[in-house]
């Protein structure tokens, strides 16, 4: 299991510097392309790019403090961290939309002109098929070993993939006809609207998992199938599931019989255990409690 984490953790932090490099390189050329190309949504794609070089620093800091082990003052490990540092990423992406929108509404209200030349269209295409490239090596190694904090900065590279889309679409309408020098402007702003999307959507599954919120019920049935499964359990109650660092933590009562020795409850439990490690996707930790059938059939309800 550790040599697993290790592994993960080198993965991880391959890939975030992969995409840093890619990122720090695009920052350059989207200015320049836009600067001397003359457009307007291509130098604020580069700001968008800025951002993502400042959230693959965030990146690495979560990786690399989440991974430490317990201690006198985190029982329970820093798994946390890297939920907070995906929050951050999200921060990030909302803050980045707000200015790029403001920027192009304003310059649309002001019909402010923007020709772009061939130069630009070259630096948006370029943009395109690199970030493309970064987000499926990053949401692969994402999924792979499970952590919400790589997927969230794969989408991050997506969004900067998506927006310099936009710009293509809007700088090549430019090109067709200059009286469409608008088209600059509003590709802009469309850069905004898909960064916000992404955004929302990585703050909404960090806060989910801050907030201690239960997985999808078909987990929850799935891990209360797998106990019922197992020869000797008679029944399950108060199955408890949160998340840290998109792993599992599960804690679960399961009803056996009252004459049963204490080494054949444990035994069961172990086997319950078992099968939920090996059922359950993304499991992480089980804490299974054996409660005899006779005092489960007898406990009185509390009284409030």
């Amino acid at each position: 299991m550790k040599k697993n984490i290790i592994e993960s953790d080198k993965q991880g932090w391959k890939v975030t510097l992969v995409g840093a490099v890619i990122n720090g390189f695009l920052i350059v050329l989207k200015l320049l392309s836009g600067i001397f190309g003359n457009s307007q949504a291509l130098i604020v794609d580069a700001v968008h790019s800025v951002s993502d070089l400042f959230t693959d620093a965030v990146v690495l800091f979560g990786l690399k403090t989440s991974r430490k082990p317990p201690d006198e003052e985190h029982h329970f490990g820093h798994g946390r961290l890297e939920t907070l540092a995906a929050a951050t990423v999200g921060l990030i992406l909302l803050v980045t939309a707000l200015y790029l929108g403001i920027k192009a509404l304003l310059n649309i209200y002001r019909q402010t002109e923007y020709h772009p030349s061939a130069l630009a269209l070259v630096g948006a295409f370029v943009s395109i098929a690199l970030k493309e490239a970064v987000y499926r090596y990053t949401v692969r190694v994402g999924r792979r070993t499970k952590s919400q904090l790589l997927i969230a900065n794969a989408w991050h590279h997506r969004s900067d993939a998506l927006s310099s889309v936009a710009v293509l679409l809007g700088v090549l309408g430019t090109l067709i006809n200059p009286k469409w020098y608008i088209l600059d402007s509003f590709a802009a702003l469309l850069v905004s609207f898909f960064i916000i999307k992404v955004g929302l959507s990585v703050l909404g599954s960090t806060v989910r998992e801050l907030s201690d919120a239960a997985p999808h019920p078909e987990t929850l049935n799935k891990i209360k199938q797998c106990a019922l499964g197992v020869t000797g359990v008679i029944d399950t109650h108060d199955l408890r599931v949160r998340t840290s660092r998109g792993l599992l933590l599960v804690e679960i009562h399961i009803v056996v019989d009252g004459c049963l020795s204490v080494i054949e409850g444990h035994k069961i439990a172990k086997i319950v255990e078992q099968c939920l490690l090996e059922e359950v996707e993304a499991l992480d930790r089980v804490i299974i409690h054996v409660d005899p059938l006779e005092y489960w059939k007898n406990k009185e309800p509390k009284i409030n």
